[in-house]
């Protein structure tokens, strides 16, 4: 905003003479100076501190590429295969240890590839039920083993969310009811990334 000027001395005098002339509209109101006063000027302001210096950045220089600093990987919970090893076995010794080596094959399966846990858990339910209604033993549930988290993954880092959950899932009802044995796969029918699933009679 440009700053006002100040009235010349000729200017003043010529207000001077022009006001003498003036009749007042309202003669009992107080007078106002005839010369009207010169814009006040701005108190000068404080100087401003100057800003604290920024701190300098972690692995950071000027010119150079930052630091790259390695994946933290984060699982809380363990492999669900090492839990599922862990647990008694529940059914004939001698048809367990072939289930284990691969000797069994299975009798059907299902892939929950790409599946959202919300579309997965419902289909396996409806497989299981309808296994055990056509008297299937031994099924195969393959989950994948999962992708690593990415730069930008929340924590905890944690692969394979189906492959954690399935177990998880024929432990609850109604799906305990029906499963006497769950083991990881052999790797002949998909090692990690899938479940062999043994049904009660």
């Amino acid at each position: 905003m440009a700053r006002r000027r100040g009235l010349t001395a000729e200017e003043k005098a010529l207000w001077s003479r022009i006001a003498k002339t003036a009749v007042p509209m309202h003669p009992g109101r107080a007078s106002k100076p005839d010369i009207p006063e010169e814009p006040r000027s701005k108190p000068a302001r404080a100087p401003r501190a100057p800003d604290p210096a920024p701190l300098p950045l972690p692995d950071f220089r000027i010119g150079s590429k930052p630091v790259k600093k390695p994946q933290l990987r984060i699982d809380l919970s363990p492999h669900p295969g090492h839990a599922l090893r862990e647990q008694p076995v529940r059914m004939d010794h001698k048809t367990h240890r072939r289930m284990s080596q691969g000797k069994l094959s299975p009798e059907d399966r299902i892939d929950l590839h790409g599946m959202t846990l919300s579309v997965a858990q419902p289909q396996l339910t409806r497989f299981i039920l309808n296994a055990q209604g056509n008297g299937y033993r031994l099924v195969l549930v393959i989950t994948g083993k999962g992708r690593e988290g990415g730069p930008d993954a929340p924590l905890p880092v944690r692969p394979g969310a189906l492959r954690h959950n399935v177990p998880l899932w024929l432990e609850m009802a109604p799906l305990n009811q029906l499963v006497l044995q769950v083991r990881p796969a052999h790797r002949r029918h998909g090692g990690d990334g899938a479940y062999y699933v043994y049904l009660r009679r």
